[in-house]
């Protein structure tokens, strides 16, 4: 049997040398969220972030919905790779933290491609979903207790053959492990079984950083 490399801070930096040049800005939120203790585990991984650029690029993706932003590298790595017209909505309640995003956005001079609305999550899909908002792309990364209501919500806001992506789907690997019962775990477990049999949609999980899902509505 093949078995998935570990990727480490060596392979990761290989991996960066040999992939799309970093921003300064990308670095420096890096550098930002290392000095944020655990908080800095809600970073995506640098090796997604490549594969969102390349995810979005292949498929023309203009517009796209964040559920969960932290201090911005997800969505300015997204933006970057953007064409001129693309736009990134941003849903996010922390509001500390979305100023260091804002701030990270100004710096790298794609503000004008982001905006955040602060609040509950629920709250601002469903009034994107009255307004008839329409998106190529929905990448959730909030509460996980919320992750089927996210998902479902973001059914609602893209169109057929457009993509949800979903973080944290293999949980630090603990779905597999029978012994783990706590909350969170059985959570993605319940989650990971609820998009397994939704006929809405064609999917994969791919083990990049803690596991992400893609989904294509069909």
């Amino acid at each position: 049997m093949i078995k998935s490399l570990k990727i480490s801070k060596k392979l990761e930096n290989y991996i960066a040398e040999h992939s799309y040049e970093l921003n300064p800005v990308q670095k420096e939120i890096i550098n930002h969220n290392e000095k944020m203790g655990s908080q800095k585990k809600m970073q995506i991984s640098v090796t997604q972030g490549y594969f969102f650029q390349f995810f979005i690029k292949s498929f023309n993706i203009k517009k796209v919905l964040e559920i969960g932003t932290f201090t911005g590298y997800s969505s300015l790595t997204m933006a970057l790779a953007l064409p001129k017209n693309g736009h990134i909505t941003c849903l996010d309640k922390n509001k500390t933290t979305s100023e260091i995003a804002k701030n990270f956005f100004t710096k790298a001079g794609i503000q004008k491609k982001i905006d955040i609305f602060l609040g509950p999550a629920l709250d601002n899909l469903i009034k994107l979903v009255n307004d008839k908002k329409k998106f190529d792309m929905v990448f959730i990364d909030a509460d996980k207790d919320n992750y089927k209501k996210y998902f479902d919500l973001s059914l609602k806001l893209i169109n057929k053959k457009s993509f949800i992506l979903i973080d944290n789907v293999l949980w630090h690997g603990d779905v597999i492990d029978r012994s783990k019962n706590d909350k969170f775990t059985n959570i993605i477990r319940e989650f990971n079984s609820f998009v397994k049999n939704d006929n809405r949609v064609e999917k994969i999980i791919l083990p990049l950083g803690d596991g992400i899902t893609i989904c294509k509505k069909v």
